[in-house]
């Protein structure tokens, strides 16, 4: 069975179904550790994101890790912000964007080569796929402040593997990272036909550094980083528990996510904080069009005209047309 296949035995309508512990992200503390988490569940809003490109399944796993990812960092931002994360490469999957704006809400798109794409399966190798180029993180506050923006290389490797290399190199923290996508097909219900449906999960760990305490570091190896002193094992102790976290637990419907914390890190005495509500959503609308069309000049507008004289102009990220008449858009 192809690892991003994972059957789910529940009834259900033909229609996305939110479960409980759907589409949330939910920071957590181990108490003893002092390490600091969060989880991230995601249902509808993912599945509607990538039902949106019906794109191969290689390329919506890597853009289901972007959004994932993107929905754990931009729920742990400070301040009332924007976080755009970005990569840009000479893959077959050359150019990704995933958004997150307050209080919760999430869009993507991938573009990718088609023609490169259909020359390969769909376990297609990841340095293949992203090939090389580099993943931006970029925090945009708004009200007239300056944006912050990280940039790490990209080289043949996953948006988590190059995530890590971001939090090592920008944020210099240790930290575990695991991320999870795959369709499930839930069954129908009086006769109903069932469908598959987009999920993705992830699990994040970091290790601050105790106030008072040391925070002086080194590199390990090549994955991991670790605190030297006595924060060592605490962090050594936790990472352990949370690389036993398994993909179907990450995105099973039917474990809540504060049970899988437990069963995670109840050693080390874990407490959960009031989840943050996702979705997905796009800022697109008639009126945004409209007015980027009425900005260009009437030898621009000729050369988008279809031979009606009419315009028509879809989004990358939801997809939706908006088409205009002749007379509407001069």
């Amino acid at each position: 069975m192809s690892r991003s296949i994972v059957m789910v035995e529940a009834a259900a309508t033909t229609e996305t179904r939110k479960t409980p512990g759907d589409d949330l992200v939910l920071p957590f503390r181990t108490e003893s550790s002092g390490v600091i988490g969060r989880l991230v569940r995601l249902g509808p809003a993912i599945d509607e994101i990538l039902s949106h490109h019906a794109a191969p399944e290689a390329v919506s796993r890597a853009l289901g890790e972007a959004v994932a990812l993107t929905a754990m960092l931009g729920t742990a931002l400070k301040i009332d912000g924007k976080l755009t994360l970005q990569t840009k490469t000479d893959g077959i999957l050359d150019f990704l964007v995933v958004s997150f704006e307050p209080p919760g809400r999430l869009r993507g798109y991938a573009r990718f080569d088609k023609k490169r794409m259909a020359e390969e399966a769909d376990d297609v190798d990841p340095a293949i796929l992203l090939g090389v180029g580099h993943l931006a993180i970029t925090i945009d506050p708004g009200e007239e402040m300056d944006r912050y923006q990280g940039i790490v290389a990209l080289e043949g490797e996953s948006v988590g593997d190059a995530a890590l290399s971001y939090f090592r190199q920008s944020e210099q923290l240790p930290s575990f990272l695991r991320l999870a996508v795959a369709r499930h097909y839930t069954a129908g219900e009086n006769g109903e036909p069932g469908r598959w449906q987009w999920r993705a999960g992830g699990l994040m760990i970091q290790h601050l550094a105790r106030e008072g305490g040391s925070d002086e570091r080194v590199v390990s190896s090549e994955e991991d980083e670790e605190i030297v002193g006595d924060a060592d094992d605490d962090w050594e102790r936790t990472r352990i528990l949370a690389a036993t976290v398994e993909d179907h637990e990450l995105l099973d419907p039917m474990l809540a996510p504060d049970r899988l914390l437990y069963r995670l890190f109840h050693e080390e005495g874990v407490r959960a904080f009031p989840a943050t509500p996702v979705e997905a959503f796009c800022r697109c609308s008639r009126e945004r069009v409209e007015a980027f069309l009425k900005s260009f000049g009437a030898a621009d507008l000729t050369d988008m005209r279809e031979p009606d004289g009419s315009i028509s102009v879809t989004c990358e990220f939801c997809t939706k047309t908006y088409r205009f008449a002749p007379d509407e858009i001069t």
